[in-house]
């Protein structure tokens, strides 16, 4: 047992090692030329981790593993709890039906296109191509860690889904304001913000391709985000019991067992509280302060999940994960470009 009384020393060794990266990875984060390419701390962390997994691995007590385990898993399903304090119910309000229907109709179809294309046309296990549909289709790095423990996957899955989400949000990043600058999309900014919300992959990546043009896409661009983030939850709990069906009637039983991701409801749970303590200004700074811890929660799990994946299990993922991704952002910019002109024709922006 990791925490044994035998073990427990160790464990926590384990942890400390992960921690001392993230604080590593948070200060490269904030460098300016990287703030400047809106980069997080997150992708940072999965970074540096996959570098010490390729080089300096070998020579960390093989005890410290549990610690680093403990990281990417349980530190991980806490966080994901913890990122509902960043989202009120107030958001989706806001925003409305537009920003509403094409969060709802953009990460259905994405998750299902995903799937399917992942398994059956470019024949992936299971796990990689719902962990880069959940990537894609919710919110990149942080979707791929929350899917993780629900398929129960293996580390190196999570970190090539989050690869392949992270290359392909940040051409994003870049691309949708061109395009918006040179008049092809045809869009106003609130327009531009609802489109950007709805389909790019990251957070951060949806607050630098909005902030690219106004503070007015800005705005949409996050609030739809926000919408597609508390999305998770359901996601989750709907794909727990396809899960759940699907292991049990593999092994030929007739009845299953519904295993429900708790943390799932709790981030809902959270997202509640919040709702309720976003108009009282006292309370704020306790807020701010476990948006940050939570930050920091988020990069150690990122981090841990880097140390688990080595060189070798990228190529053993192959091209195939990179295209799935590919198809997806293919269809996130064109396919929600008419999603969000149908939405914000029926509905107003």
């Amino acid at each position: 047992m990791a925490f044994s009384k035998a073990n427990i020393k160790y464990t926590l060794n384990g942890i400390l090692f992960v921690a001392l990266f993230t604080i590593a990875a948070i200060q490269i984060s904030q460098v300016s030329f990287i703030k400047a390419l809106a980069i997080s701390p997150l992708i940072i962390g999965i970074v540096i981790g996959m570098f010490y997994a390729n080089t300096l691995r070998s020579h960390i007590p093989k005890e410290w593993v549990p610690g680093i385990v403990f990281s990417s898993k349980q530190l991980l399903r806490f966080a994901i709890i913890l990122y509902g304090f960043r989202i009120t119910f107030q958001q989706i309000a806001e925003v409305g039906l537009a920003g509403l229907t094409v969060s709802t109709v953009m990460l259905t179809t994405t998750f299902i296109l995903g799937w399917w294309l992942g398994v059956k046309f470019f024949g992936l296990d299971r796990d990689t191509a719902v962990l880069t549909a959940s990537g894609s289709s919710v919110c990149g790095a942080a979707a791929v860690l929350a899917t993780e423990p629900v398929l129960n996957a293996e580390p190196y899955k999570s970190a090539v889904a989050v690869g392949t989400v992270v290359l392909f949000g940040t051409i994003a990043m870049f691309t949708y304001p061109a395009l918006y600058k040179s008049g092809i999309l045809h869009m106003d900014p609130a327009t531009y913000g609802i489109y950007v919300g709805g389909t790019v992959h990251e957070v951060a990546q949806v607050v630098a391709a909005g902030g690219a043009v106004s503070e007015v896409a800005m705005n949409n661009a996050v609030i739809v985000k926000m919408t597609r983030v508390m999305m998770i939850a359901p996601l989750l709990i709907i794909l727990g019991i396809l899960v759940s069906k699907g292991t049990t009637a593999a092994a030929g039983e007739k009845k299953f067992k519904i295993t429900i991701p708790w943390f799932a409801v709790w981030f809902i749970v959270m997202a509640g509280i919040n709702s309720f303590l976003i108009n009282i200004p006292s309370i704020q700074p306790a807020i701010h302060a476990i948006n940050e811890l939570d930050t920091f929660l988020l990069t150690m799990a990122m981090t841990a999940l880097g140390m688990e994946t080595s060189v070798e299990k990228f190529k053993q993922a192959g091209a195939k994960p990179v295209a799935l991704a590919a198809v997806l952002a293919v269809w996130l910019m064109v396919g929600g470009y008419f999603v969000t002109k149908w939405a914000v024709a029926l509905f107003g922006a």
